[in-house]
């Protein structure tokens, strides 16, 4: 059941929607009263996220998009504003990863990679934009785009290179679509995630190896949950952070203030545990 009033009659777009950050993002939007289009490639994964919004008492439908296609991503706006009659919020999180080595990177893989993640987020971003202009014209309060960066945008990862340039690509996209869109009142800002607990991530907590190497660059000493991301979604879509646009926000546990190895967390003798 939603519980919250922040968004309350907001009505959202969050792509890439049926799992992780996505997902994540879409039951904290209907817990504080949004109405959401979940949107995915995955359509019976994106189906049930709908179908759990609305079993907690909330409001939600499904739709299908590509967003590195246009037809898709004007079907989708059209469908959105079918459906709830305008559109207050897009989160443009829809993302893939394709490793390997620079050197013998498949041309393939690198643009499947910036389409979605990249031109993904020009595509619907600018299609919701124009959505949100007439709205205004209509007497509707100005929107809010929040695109999703990564930590990956400002430190590279030598076997994604098609991940980092795209996130590099979506912190400068962000920038550019608040100056443009400042004027109508409607304000872009980014979220850049650390390491978080995703299908995409995978289960690095089995894997001794992978998580010794992120715990040796996270201060905190923990991998992120994708409602922690939420949570950061949830302010930025709010009035709360009226007077915000144009940022990325690092939800990293520390990683990007970083210069040298990180000690493990210190962890309290049971003596000096406070009840």
């Amino acid at each position: 059941m939603a519980s919250g009033t922040t968004l309350n009659g907001k009505v959202a777009i969050v792509t890439g929607a049926a799992s992780g950050i996505g997902r994540a993002i879409a039951h904290a939007f209907a817990d504080e009263g949004a109405k959401v289009v979940v949107t995915d490639v995955e359509e019976e994964a994106g189906e049930l996220v709908a179908k759990e919004i609305a079993d907690r008492g909330g409001e939600a439908i499904f739709r299908y998009c590509d967003v590195g296609e246009r037809l898709d991503v004007r079907n989708l706006v059209c469908a959105a504003g079918e459906a709830f009659e305008k559109i207050d919020i897009l989160v443009n999180n829809a993302g893939i990863v394709a490793g390997g080595d620079f050197l013998t990177l498949e041309e393939e893989a690198f643009d499947r990679v910036i389409r979605t993640n990249l031109k993904g987020h020009f595509l619907v971003g600018q299609a919701v934009a124009q959505r949100m202009v007439a709205q205004i014209d209509e007497g509707h309060a100005p929107g809010t785009i929040i695109n999703m960066s990564s930590i990956n945008a400002v430190v590279a990862i030598p076997t994604q290179v098609a991940y980092a340039a795209s996130k590099g690509g979506v912190k400068q996209l962000t920038e550019a679509m608040a100056l443009a869109l400042a004027p109508y009142g409607i304000r872009v800002n980014a979220i850049g995630p650390g390491t978080i607990q995703t299908p995409m991530a995978g289960n690095v907590n089995d894997n001794p190896g992978a998580n010794k190497m992120l715990m040796s660059r996270t201060p905190l000493g923990r991998i992120g949950q994708p409602e922690e991301i939420a949570s950061v979604a949830v302010f930025l879509a709010s009035g709360a952070a009226s007077y915000m646009t144009g940022q990325t926000v690092y939800v990293d546990g520390g990683r990007l203030s970083l210069n040298y190895l990180a000690q493990p967390p210190v962890k309290p003798k049971s003596g000096d545990r406070k009840e």
